[in-house]
């Protein structure tokens, strides 16, 4: 019989690979913690492809509409995330209201410009009534 010394490959299939480990790889994956590449390094996965199947069995990512997968959320979970979306409208909200405000401020400043203008200069600024129109498109309309 042969004995298998230490440095010797030894090829393994994922059947040799416990069903929560796989989970915890895939977990952590997911999570953020570590990258495929990391992770397959972490614990000695050798298959370049294992990981990813792992992924595409057990990951909560919808492998083929490429969106991940609706998982139900406890009231207590989406309680928790309506109120983090009230507080980012509620932020938008004071945002564009002071936004609005000044350019309130803005145009209110820019007519009292072009008023001054208009009387420092005698000029008029603003068009007051509709531009004369050319000759020829009179022409034109006259024809039809």
């Amino acid at each position: 019989m042969k004995e298998v010394s230490e440095r010797e490959y030894v090829k393994r299939s994922q059947k040799d690979y416990s069903m929560s480990f796989k989970l915890q790889v895939v977990q952590e994956i997911e999570q953020g913690h570590c990258s495929i590449a990391s992770s397959r390094k972490k614990y000695g996965i050798q298959g370049g492809h294992t990981v990813t199947q792992w992924l595409r069995k057990y990951g909560t990512f919808d492998w083929e509409n490429q969106t991940p997968s609706v998982m139900t959320k406890t009231p207590e979970q989406r309680i928790l995330e309506l109120e983090a979306k009230v507080k980012l409208l509620e932020k938008q909200k004071t945002l564009l209201e002071h936004q609005a405000s000044r350019a309130d401020k803005k145009a209110i400043i820019f007519d009292m410009m072009i008023d001054l203008a208009e009387k420092e200069y005698h000029i008029d600024i603003r068009k007051n009534s509709l531009p004369e129109q050319s000759i020829n498109t009179k022409q034109n309309t006259k024809k039809t």
